[in-house]
């Protein structure tokens, strides 16, 4: 059903309430509360397997160089390798985190605090 003009002014409408055999005596719905179910991010979750993969890989050659297991014709590269895995490792390692402890059901973790990519 159409709502009906307002006869006073012809840019505003006049609403009925909903005539609803769920509807509770306040004029709210038991559906507006509830929350819809949480989708699981699951693009957002492989790429931060993939960063915390590839970080841990990084520090790891990184740490290799600087202890000078690996060959010292590539001293050159140490600081680098070892700053790129830093900072690949930590926002890999921080949504895995939050990915494992909302699938665990930890109080204060859910996976609406995954950033999405599927918008």
């Amino acid at each position: 059903m159409m709502p009906a003009k307002n006869a006073k002014n012809g840019n505003s409408y006049k609403y009925r309430p909903m005539q609803d055999p769920t509807k509770m005596q306040d004029g709210f719905t038991e559906l507006q509360f509830r929350k819809p179910p949480v989708k699981v991010p699951l693009k957002a979750i492989g790429l931060a397997v993939f960063l915390f993969v590839v970080g841990s890989a990084l520090i790891i050659v990184g740490s290799l160089l600087l202890s000078g297991y690996i060959d010292s014709k590539y001293s050159d590269r140490t600081w680098p390798v070892l700053i790129l895995g830093v900072l690949v490792f930590i926002p890999g390692f921080y949504h895995v985190r939050i990915a494992y402890y909302a699938y665990k059901g930890y109080r204060g973790y859910s996976y609406e605090d995954i950033p999405n990519f599927d918008d």
